[in-house]
């Protein structure tokens, strides 16, 4: 702000609170200088959600002692920090060989933004909504993130994972949906191979290619539990 638009938020100050009128014209000019001196670099208004009338009149409404030109810069610099955190720096149209065309450009985006002549520049992310119509069906034509050549590859090497895939597309239940009872094995861990010495300790922790058949007799209850409400 300029020294007349200093004067101008002083001329405001003073009708809200006449405590801060300086009647003596050295006391008014001494108030002015400081004003300005604080204030200079503090836009009046700006199209982003800055204006000092606000500021002044929610300082004397919410706090009983005079208004400061502290109290409003601080806000400022507030308001600005504010900005720059919302702000994500687009890439710039200059050549990214050149640093400083390309410095420059992202310094005054961000000079913009700080003085709310620019709004900030956000990221482009997910946003919470209801699902786009058909994209089910689009993820399901985009099928499984392993290609069906690569697991048939890969079964031999995880044969307990397989039998599981295998008995799911066959419609069966997913036995690693449930705890096992017999060896302790939490849901979706293998079951273990469990012996038991000859003081009724249990040893022997190697996983099992297949369930034990307690807990395929649980998951196919379960299953049929579940079918039967659906």
């Amino acid at each position: 702000m300029d020294r007349r638009e200093v004067a101008a938020v002083l001329t405001y100050v003073g009708r809200l609170d006449p405590r801060t009128i300086r009647t003596a014209a050295g006391e008014a000019r001494d108030q002015l200088a400081t004003w300005h001196e604080l204030l200079g670099d503090v836009p009046m208004a700006t199209g982003q959600g800055w204006d000092v009338r606000e500021i002044v009149r929610k300082r004397i409404v919410s706090s009983p002692y005079p208004i400061l030109p502290a109290d409003v810069a601080r806000e400022w610099q507030t308001h600005r920090r504010d900005r720059l955190a919302r702000h994500t720096d687009p890439t710039p149209a200059a050549d990214p060989d050149n640093p400083e065309a390309w410095r420059a450009e992202l310094l005054a985006a961000r000079d913009a933004v700080a003085a709310g002549v620019a709004a900030p520049s956000a990221h482009r992310g997910i946003t919470a909504g209801r699902h786009r119509p058909g994209l089910k069906d689009q993820l399901a034509a985009v099928g499984s993130y392993i290609p069906p050549a690569v697991r048939a590859e890969l079964a031999p090497y995880r044969p307990a994972r397989a039998a599981r895939e295998a008995a799911i597309a066959a419609g069966g239940p997913d036995v690693l949906s449930v705890p096992c009872d017999w060896c302790h094995a939490d849901k979706g861990e293998p079951c273990r191979r469990r012996r038991i010495n000859l003081d009724g300790s249990a040893r022997g922790n190697a996983p099992r290619d297949t369930a034990h058949p307690g807990r395929i007799d649980r998951a196919l209850a379960a299953h049929a539990q579940q079918a039967s409400a659906a």
